[in-house]
């Protein structure tokens, strides 16, 4: 396509053509009766030459002819007019003609071939170029991006994908220009069914305001290709068509492999979830039967016959039992935090909250778990409040240090540390005991994970998830570190959040 602006409108290379035989004709005008008229053919020919190369074999034929005729009206005795006072000149016009077709041809079938490999290269870049990022695509929204944006950018066009649904068509992607609405879903979905081109250009529902082509491959339609041009010029049956062609072809291989790909990632998440749920069955069940059957054989043992057991027995039973139930409450109590926390349903009521008043609390809660450790509270001098929910935060504060006693040894220091950084909190809960394994350190937050050592510590590995969850809910972090000197580190930072922020009493859901 030409892109000066004669060849924009209507006739405008038979104007170029018109001007380059008055030039000629100009310059053999100025030379009339100095030279003879015969030596001036050859101007002429190279002006039949230039519009062949230039616009094409109609253009040139034009020239041919048109040249003839302003050479024997102003270069021919007699001038301007189209008698010839010497045969010679007849010979030569015919000559000329024969001359000027013969050359047109050539000259054009020249410019055709160099067109037509121009447009080659070009669509082989094209297509290169698609193939390289097609290639890099993971996702079927990155497949789709690529097909669009390169259609886009070849055709000056708007574009829209159209993908199958069970029950009819959804739009994948599309310029916020292009027509999405009922009638053009329904071509879409035509073309799919039919694996046929429609729309605009076509003649088939032609009433519409783009031009669809099926996306498929050798087995089926994996999806449709939508294309408005900017300009209105019609796509089917042209060469562009050809492109589109060869595009919609190799997009259609890269879309069905990477649904492919999300099938199988969906397969793998199914049995990752399956395998989860059959861990999570196999932990909870083992967790929730040791409790309940200690309590079960306690109660037992007193209904069955009270008087038989004496007070103290009885007292060490029903102690059991209260502490299993405890634990009991704990694990329901760890499996509905989690329900919350994944649902999205855990909503903040944040005030400001003294960080001392949490850690004492917290460990006034404690008291029976870590009597006899010796604790050390290491907090800056000033008043060191935190916008916060305390009885969730409190939550963490107890399943950290909970966990410090349960993986270090009887009688081993704890220590909390805190300080202000880079606009928020952190705190410090340090232990001295076995530390962390290093394949562990990434995994310790996950649902259901626990430690492989100590191997004696029991629990449903939902503890440190739930803290992450409540957390990241304020908008601060969690992680852990294994201490140089004995013992691992877990770490929390909570944001300092201004007062505005802090005064509506809402959080993060």
């Amino acid at each position: 396509m030409e892109n000066n602006f004669f060849n924009r409108i209507k006739g405008g290379e038979f104007i170029l053509s018109t001007l380059l035989v008055a030039f000629v004709t100009a310059i053999g005008s100025l030379f009339r009766g100095v030279i003879d008229a015969s030596n001036f053919t050859v101007l002429y020919l190279l002006a039949v030459v230039i519009s062949a190369l230039s616009w094409g074999m109609a253009a040139s034929v034009f020239t041919a002819f048109f040249g003839v005729l302003a050479f024997d009206f102003f270069l021919v005795p007699p001038y301007n007019s189209f008698s010839v006072s010497d045969l010679k000149y007849i010979y030569t016009f015919v000559g000329f003609i024969i001359t000027g077709v013969i050359v047109s041809l050539v000259a054009s079938r020249a410019r055709k071939q160099a067109v037509d490999t121009k447009q080659r290269e070009a669509r082989t870049a094209v297509l290169y170029r698609l193939s390289n990022e097609m290639a890099e695509c993971e996702t079927l929204e990155q497949v789709v991006g690529a097909l669009r944006k390169n259609v886009g950018e070849l055709l000056n066009c708007s574009t829209a994908v159209f993908m199958p649904l069970t029950d009819g068509i959804t739009t994948a992607g599309n310029d916020a220009d292009f027509p999405v609405d009922a009638h053009g879903n329904a071509v879409a979905q035509w073309v799919m069914s039919n694996k046929k081109p429609a729309g605009i250009g076509t003649s088939t529902l032609s009433a519409a305001k783009a031009f669809y082509v099926p996306l498929e491959t050798s087995s089926e339609a994996v999806g449709v290709l939508g294309i408005k041009t900017n300009d209105g010029r019609v796509i089917f049956n042209t060469p562009e068509m050809e492109l589109v062609t060869a595009l919609a072809n190799q997009s259609s291989v890269a879309i069905q492999r990477a649904m492919l790909a999300a099938r199988s990632r969906d397969m793998e998440l199914a049995k990752k979830t399956q395998a989860l749920q059959a861990a999570l069955l196999n932990s909870i069940s083992h967790d929730l039967r040791t409790p309940l059957v200690s309590i079960t054989g306690a109660l037992s043992a007193l209904t069955q016959d009270f008087e038989a057991v004496d007070a103290f027995d009885r007292k060490e039973l029903l102690q059991a039992a209260y502490e299993d139930s405890l634990h009991l409450n704990e694990i329901v109590g760890n499996l509905l935090d989690m329900t919350r926390v994944e649902s999205g349903s855990l909503r903040l009521n944040l005030r400001q909250c003294d960080l001392r008043d949490l850690i004492g609390v917290s460990l006034k809660t404690l008291k029976d778990k870590i009597e006899g450790r010796p604790v050390i509270v290491d907090l800056p001098g000033e008043i060191f409040e935190i916008p916060m929910d305390f009885a969730l935060v409190m939550r963490v504060f107890i399943n950290l240090i909970d966990n410090a006693v349960k993986y270090s040894p009887a009688g081993s220091g704890i220590m909390i540390k805190a300080r202000a950084e880079g606009g928020g909190a952190v705190i410090e809960i340090k232990d001295s005991g076995f530390g962390i394994p290093e394949q562990d350190l990434e995994h310790i937050f996950d649902k259901f994970f626990r430690a492989q050592k100590p191997r004696q510590v029991s629990g449903t590995g939902l503890g440190l998830s739930i803290c992450r969850g409540i957390v990241e809910a304020h908008g601060g972090k969690i992680w852990a570190q294994n201490n140089p000197d004995h013992g691992a580190v877990f770490f929390i930072k909570l944001p300092l959040m201004p007062a505005a922020a802090i005064n509506t009493g809402k959080g993060r859901g």
